[in-house]
């Protein structure tokens, strides 16, 4: 009897064994689940997230994108209609002076000779001036001349305002450009970078080099000013337009300057062939 008892004791104890390890394996199968579902879930929420993400910084960047073409294209159209007004109204003005002054100075006495030939050729350059900056302004004066000469007339013009030395340089084969707006847009980003020159750099030589190779355009603009701190510096909205014109027309943009070694301005514009 004693030995039956004992053989049902460890009957039952064989049996709980058995469920306990049951039990165990289904809550361990049932964690091990959850921990999949929790994981599958967290990684398509993830990705759902960068998704959206994505999707928001391409939309705002091509919000910015047509944000910057837009003020691109209404400031051509204000830059032409001015360079226009400049050629037929200022121009017309200072060329009837000019040649008013010009019969002034064949009939003035000897000793006031001096002083309007002075004056005829202060309006001869300030004609000169007018007619060079209206050039620069137009951009169908720059569709038409291209690239290089407009450069050439905007590097002409430097020169005759007579605050520092301008020079430019072209080197290898001239390629044309694919889509016509970018050589607007690339004169835009040197108009501006000459502009802040004179006004900022307290500079007296710019060098501008224009580089052709077969698969990019190479600009380097240096000048030999005052320069400053690229980690401090505020971008003011000079910058930031050089280098939101340059995202427009997948030109690489750089900027190297140092206080007291002046500022040097790089472009990589890749031709679209």
């Amino acid at each position: 009897m004693l030995c039956i008892c004992i053989f049902n004791f460890t009957l039952l104890q064989r049996q709980i064994s058995t469920e306990e390890i049951a039990l165990i394996s289904y809550v361990i199968f049932f964690t091990l689940a959850l921990l999949v579902v929790f994981v599958v879930f967290f990684i398509t929420f993830q990705r759902r997230k960068n998704k959206l993400m994505l999707d928001k910084l391409n939309q705002q960047k091509a919000f910015d994108q047509e944000l910057v073409r837009t003020q691109q294209e209404i400031q051509d159209e204000t830059l032409k209609h001015v360079g226009r007004e400049l050629h037929d109204n200022v121009g017309q003005i200072l060329s009837y002076a000019t040649m008013q002054m010009n019969a002034v100075v064949k009939n003035v006495p000897e000793a006031l000779s001096p002083r309007a030939n002075e004056a005829a050729q202060a309006l001869k350059n300030s004609l000169a001036e007018v007619r060079a900056l209206s050039k620069s302004l137009n951009s169908d004066v720059i569709y038409n001349l291209g690239f290089d000469k407009t450069l050439a007339n905007e590097i002409e013009r430097l020169n005759k305002i007579g605050e520092l030395e301008a020079s430019l340089s072209v080197i290898g084969d001239k390629v044309n450009f694919e889509n016509k707006k970018d050589e607007i847009i690339l004169f835009r980003i040197l108009q501006e970078f000459y502009s802040n020159t004179l006004k900022y750099a307290e500079a007296s030589e710019l060098r501008t080099s224009i580089i052709y190779n077969p698969e990019n355009l190479i600009v380097e603009v240096t000048e030999n000013g005052k320069g400053f701190d690229i980690n401090t510096v505020e971008k003011g909205s000079g910058l930031i337009n050089m280098e939101k014109r340059s995202e427009m027309i997948k030109a690489k943009f750089t900027i190297e300057s140092q206080i007291g070694e002046g500022t040097k301005l790089t472009l990589e514009y890749p031709f679209q062939l």
